[in-house]
């Protein structure tokens, strides 16, 4: 059995379903003995999320992994939680179309846990996140009921929006198990990647923002430190932070000459260096793949906490420089990297691998960062979901009258506390 993410012992068992009738099963036994049931796919959560809790039932939706229907008439899919997102993204490209929402974690990501967690990633710059791409669920709720939320449609405004009230969720309210997602035409035109590096991560801000600004809509923007930038050096055996001391990964689809020229003149204007500009297919696989290696880049041979705020975009170079600052007066060593076109930072303390124990700094540097995120107008959970890692931060973050109200819908659709407890909301 795996063990309980509250650290109190083993979860009493892991159920494998593979159709309706099995989640029926499951919650009709948990409800008969009063067992929390666990949600989980692919497992990837950083939250504690989706882990067992002690004498619960673990409801692993992994093996309901088929896309049911793509259809190119209606620009969607349908497919089942278990459905990886990379293996959708590809399925709908012998089809012509895509589907747009790319967590770094796209080779092996759920669906599923995508849609649990609301996931972001590198093309919500443009794309939108999961909810954006979200047309319709169907859920069994904790009582056994079946409902179809949504549907095939771009757009839908008869009652209320159920759709995405689930969607974000983290199991706590019904478990998915069908998702029809909107899927996007491949654009036409040549797709460009490139790198460009600037002085440092609040300099950068500014670059990113007047880009976002100037109509060319970028697909990618993707912000690293120069302690991130030397952490994919030693992993990947390069020497970019010899360069400077933030790096600029960028991506436009379908861009035409015009665009690219408007691209180089504002990251010449806000004092870009090295820009670096490509075509080759290989080439942009390989910049990927250098953006999806920094998490075991940064985490190799150390302990680490990762974050995960959002601010607006006219404070994201603000709070780049402040978690800065916060590391250098507490002595905690920061990398910092993250979604910069959509104003979604990531911060990851870290501390020596013979300290079990979390220091007393770096629990006070993460204190900071989150109560400046909001004193700043951001959220401190962009796109990694709540857990039991920040959930304890529900009435800071909103207010009194709004952790009420989600507590009630809690209560209305799960009234045994039984899906996810002691997750996404305290």
């Amino acid at each position: 059995m795996r063990r309980g993410g509250d650290g109190s012992g083993l979860a009493r068992a892991v159920v494998e379903v593979q159709s309706v009738a099995d989640i029926q099963g499951v919650l009709k036994v948990a409800r008969k003995y009063h067992l929390p049931v666990i949600p989980q796919t692919t497992a990837t959560s950083t939250v504690i999320g989706s882990d067992g809790i002690a004498g619960g039932l673990i409801l692993s939706t992994r093996k309901m992994a088929q896309i049911l229907e793509i259809s190119k008439d209606d620009s969607l899919a349908v497919v089942q939680p278990g459905v990886v997102n990379g293996d959708l993204d590809q399925a709908a490209r012998k089809q012509g179309l895509f589907y747009a929402p790319d967590p770094a974690s796209k080779p092996f990501s759920s669906i599923g846990g995508n849609v649990s967690t609301n996931a972001g990633g590198m093309s919500t710059v443009r794309y939108g996140a999961t909810k954006d791409n979200v047309l319709g669920l169907k859920v069994v709720l904790a009582d056994g009921r079946k409902v179809t939320l949504g549907g095939r449609t771009l757009k839908q405004a008869f009652g209320y929006d159920l759709t995405q009230l689930f969607v974000g969720a983290e199991g706590t309210l019904g478990i998915v198990y069908e998702i029809t997602v909107k899927l996007m035409p491949i654009p036409l035109g040549t797709s460009i990647m490139g790198l460009a590096f600037f002085k440092d991560m609040a300099q950068l801000a500014q670059g990113v923002t007047a880009i976002r600004m100037s109509g060319v809509y970028p697909t990618m923007l993707e912000a690293l430190d120069g302690n991130t930038i030397g952490a994919l050096d030693k992993y990947e055996k390069t020497h970019y932070a010899d360069k400077s001391g933030a790096m600029l990964i960028f991506r436009l689809d379908g861009s035409s000459d015009a665009n690219i020229q408007v691209l180089k003149d504002l990251l010449a204007k806000y004092d870009a260096q090295d820009v670096q500009v490509t075509a080759d297919e290989d080439e942009q696989a390989q910049l990927i793949q250098l953006r999806r290696d920094m998490l075991p880049a940064v985490f190799a041979g150390q302990n680490h906490l990762m974050e995960d705020m959002a601010l607006p975009l006219s404070q994201l170079a603000p709070m780049m420089a402040y978690i800065q600052q916060v590391g250098h007066d507490l002595g905690v060593t920061i990398y910092t990297a993250g979604h910069a076109g959509d104003g979604n930072v990531h911060p990851t303390l870290v501390w020596p691998k013979d300290q079990p124990e979390v220091p007393g700094a770096v629990l006070e540097a993460l204190r900071r960062i989150f109560w400046k995120t909001l004193e700043l107008g951001g959220t401190i959970s962009g796109e990694h979901a709540v857990g039991m890692m920040k959930n304890q931060w529900n009435q800071p973050e909103l207010d009194d009258n709004v952790d009420y109200l989600q507590h009630q819908l809690k209560t209305l659709l799960d009234p045994m506390n039984l899906l996810n407890p002691k997750r996404k909301i305290n």
